[in-house]
């Protein structure tokens, strides 16, 4: 199995462009098949979640092209309306095609999705949608079978503002007869780059980024190009690295208005921030500071998918931090992994004490998920030492290029297959 080994203590400086959103594309190739024809996505990132996405496109019966970070879908043809359970289990974001292939086909068949354990999440707020649009859901021996009878354009309540909810919503109602309204929709920006896409093929909806989104059913799409927007949660990684090893780092073609909860964690910590259009600037030339107490929330709020690479820098920080994590219970799984470098991390449930340490000693851990052991990473980075990091797998489903983006930054990295 491949790991990194990472010898810590170098000064990160440098500038590197960050990479298309993994929370942006996976819902946009899922929405290609609405169109009976071709679509080309730009900035698709190098990741091995768009690999997955790739395969279930073809296995539907798509001709799929890539061509550096373009990817053209041809959806002229769907052959099947289904997904097979060997390819729903290797992604959480799978169970999105569950919505663009009820809009497409009218019916669909898949198994739960998969993805890293991160504690209960159902998709019981995407069937109840589903159901309240006159959509037949049944639950059977592990699969879910949807079936379009009746649509019923409607209101749609979310009990909570779920990303994934809320894009599915959006897929079925795009393709449908009539004027369907969500309400408490997920305000994430990946919900208005996915609204920009569908829209660019022919859709009619708007509200996206805010709480209530309308959308106006629409007979047919057509062909178009996207460009996806900026990985937000890969440049709070990138961005939290200078300050865990007192550096100096330009982040290229991000919007610091998707990250102000994030910008304004790092300035809590002491670092200087300075944005000059699409690249913000991260300086840190001392140990950081704690943070008295931050909670993960919806958007606009502190982002769960940024937590464990936050408690990275707080583990090192001056002073004690109090972590409460309110969306996933199994978020804290890392805390373990950072106490054997010399952490001095306790959790109870879902609040983190992390009091932090002058110095981290590298240590081999393993990554228990895709942000715990982007947070791993960092932490190598900073500590005394040497660190093996297993299972690295994790970080390349949602990091294209980690590592060689990081030894540009100076970071001491290597992946060992």
């Amino acid at each position: 199995m491949a790991r990194y080994i990472v010898t810590g203590g170098n000064p990160l400086e440098g500038r590197i462009r960050m990479q298309g959103a993994k929370n942006s594309v996976l819902p946009i190739l899922a929405a290609s098949i609405m169109n009976c024809g071709t679509v080309t996505i730009e900035d698709c990132p190098n990741i091995a979640d768009v690999d997955i996405t790739i395969q279930i496109l073809r296995f539907l019966g798509c001709k799929v092209k890539r061509e550096g970070n373009a990817v053209t879908i041809d959806a002229s043809v769907i052959s099947n309306c289904y997904i097979p359970q060997e390819l729903m289990k290797k992604m959480r974001s799978s169970v999105i095609f569950l919505g663009a292939i009820l809009a497409r086909c009218g019916k669909a068949k898949c198994s739960y999705p998969g993805g890293c354990e991160l504690g209960a999440r159902p998709i019981n707020l995407h069937l109840k949608a589903f159901r309240q649009m006159g959509i037949d859901v049944r639950e059977t021996h592990g699969y879910i079978i949807c079936k379009r009878k009746n649509f019923v354009p409607n209101k749609i309540q979310l009990d909570f503002p779920s990303v994934g909810a809320t894009e599915n919503i959006m897929l079925v109602a795009a393709l449908s007869r009539g004027t369907t309204t969500i309400v408490n929709a997920a305000r994430e920006p990946e919900i208005i780059d996915l609204q920009d896409f569908l829209n660019q093929m022919g859709a009619r909806i708007h509200g996206a980024g805010s709480s209530i989104i309308v959308i106006e059913g629409v007979g047919t799409f057509h062909d178009t190009e996207k460009t996806v927007m900026f990985d937000r949660i890969a440049a709070a990684t990138y961005l939290f690295a200078p300050i865990i090893t007192t550096g100096d780092v330009v982040l290229d073609n991000v919007d610091v208005g998707h990250m102000e909860s994030i910008v304004s964690a790092a300035k809590e910590m002491g670092a200087l921030v300075d944005v000059d259009g699409r690249s913000l600037r991260v300086t840190m030339r001392e140990r950081p500071l704690s943070i008295d107490n931050i909670q993960t929330m919806p958007y606009p709020g502190f982002p769960t998918d940024a937590q464990s690479q936050l408690m990275a820098v707080l583990a090192y920080a001056k002073g004690t931090s109090i972590i409460q994590e309110k969306i996933f219970e199994n978020r804290f799984r890392v805390a373990g992994e950072f106490v054997k470098m010399g952490a001095d991390i306790s959790v109870n449930e879902r609040v983190a004490v992390v009091r932090g340490t002058k110095t981290l000693q590298g240590a081999n851990v393993t990554a228990p998920d895709l942000r715990g052991g982007a947070g791993l990473v960092l932490a190598a980075l900073g500590a005394q030492g040497i660190s093996e990091i297993e299972e690295i797998g994790h970080m390349e489903r949602g990091y294209e290029k980690l590592e060689q983006n990081l030894s540009l930054l100076g970071a001491d990295i290597k992946k060992v297959e």
